[in-house]
């Protein structure tokens, strides 16, 4: 961020307020205000008041200005004001989304590098956006080694330059999973999927729905460590629902569970782990497993992998408000092993348990971390282990491959250089 203003900022003029107060704290107020005179007066004596000395009145009780279940105030935390984000130094951007713009930036106290992400709040005409509220109680909750760490809010000179300064990570998986000459080892994939169900779990235990789970939400540095970012549809489910029930407006499309696809008014932790079942295609094959255009064209998609839905594998579709509205295939067995061929049995299993219709009876994160899957061979891999990549967020780019020449087809081809005729 550059500290020199452009035309549109106002300029930082100290206020009437701003002078006053600088006054009152260099000519602090006297403690003790000015005592009147009050003239005595001399009581006499008589037979009530020798009474009410002999038989003295209870103490009266003391009045608190706070309730008695309240902590006095000296013991709450101070509130300070947000910092400056011209604590910072704007290094370059990273990317944009649909509810902030994200810049990599570096403390000038510190010089630690961070990623600054400018909340979209030019067109907000009700407040404070209260998805930006969400997405802040969410990471202040979710303290986890595996999800993108806040550390502070910032704010600019105006009303609508408010940023969020989190930790910043030199990669995501859609990224890498795009540069990539190969896809990840069955090891690496393994680590990488326990590192997001924990992620995913600790979340879920601090009722914090994500509710936009994907592969470029997920952020990876180059020590084999990922981190659950953008929580910006991310609310808490235990509240209690409006009137209106939860929004079907979540969850990008290619990973957006089935019963939200269906006009459920109701969702739970469900809907992220089939979030997750899409991102463990996705790094086994490379690519998205439901590149659909239309939530039409992703249920047949999802009906072909799966199967149709029937009364046996999801009871309560028929109870869905758009389940009429659709005309269901002929019913046929699920495709997952012609789909993911060179995947274990185990494999196979956590793939379905993700993938599948019913959300009462699809797998937790809690039980999916302790599936057979991570317990067979290969085993996964430490996360020290992997390989380091070219961060694009950081600038970095691709190093140029010089080929090298081949070697030679064939010997009686090869003329060594004496064997040609003098040119001289």
């Amino acid at each position: 961020m550059s500290a020199s203003a452009d035309p549109s900022t106002p300029s930082r003029k100290r206020s009437k307020w701003a002078q006053d107060d600088e006054d009152d704290q260099e000519q602090p107020l006297s403690i003790h205000p000015q005592k009147r005179r009050v003239k005595a007066r001399t009581e006499f004596p008589d037979s009530t008041s020798q009474q009410s000395t002999s038989t003295p009145a209870p103490f009266p009780p003391t009045r608190h200005s706070y309730s008695a279940y309240v902590p006095p105030r000296t013991r709450r935390p101070s509130i300070l004001p947000s910092r400056s984000v011209y604590s910072y130094e704007r290094l370059n951007q990273i990317e944009e989304g649909s509810y902030g713009v994200v810049f990599r930036a570096r403390d000038k106290q510190t010089g630690d590098i961070v990623a600054l992400k400018k909340l979209k709040l030019d067109e907000e005409k009700n407040g404070f956006p209260i998805t930006a509220l969400r997405e802040i109680n969410a990471l202040m909750s979710c303290r986890h080694e595996n999800v993108v760490g806040i550390r502070e809010v910032v704010v600019g000179d105006t009303l609508t330059q408010v940023f969020i300064v989190m930790d910043f990570i030199e990669h995501d998986l859609k990224s890498l999973l795009t540069l990539m000459p190969s896809p990840f080892l069955q090891s690496e994939i393994k680590t990488l999927m326990l590192q997001l169900l924990s992620a995913v779990n600790h979340c879920h235990s601090n009722w914090i729905l994500h509710r936009d789970l994907k592969t470029s939400n997920l952020l990876m540095n180059n020590r084999g460590m990922i981190k659950v970012a953008d929580f910006g549809l991310a609310r808490r489910y235990g509240d209690p629902v409006g009137v209106g029930g939860m929004t079907q407006l979540v969850v990008t499309l290619w990973y957006r569970a089935p019963e939200i696809l269906l006009g459920a008014a109701t969702y739970s932790t469900a809907v992220d782990m089939w979030s997750v079942g899409c991102i463990f295609a996705e790094l086994l094959l490379k690519e998205p497993l439901f590149q659909a255009q239309g939530e039409m064209e992703l249920l047949s998609m999802i009906f072909k992998l799966l199967g149709a839905p029937t009364n046996n594998s999801w009871p309560d579709y028929s109870s869905l408000p758009l389940a009429k509205t659709l005309s269901l295939p002929s019913p046929q067995p699920p495709q997952f092993r012609q789909k993911f061929q060179h995947l274990t049995t185990a494999g196979i299993d956590l793939m379905m348990s993700l993938l599948t219709y019913d959300p009462e009876r699809r797998i937790t994160a809690e039980e999916a971390l302790q599936h057979p899957y991570f317990t067979e061979s290969p085993l996964p891999k430490h996360p020290d282990l992997f390989g380091s990549f070219p961060s694009a967020a950081a600038g970095e780019k691709k190093r140029k491959v010089f080929s090298s020449p081949s070697a030679p087809a064939r010997l009686v081809d090869y003329k060594l250089l004496t064997e040609f005729d003098d040119v001289s």
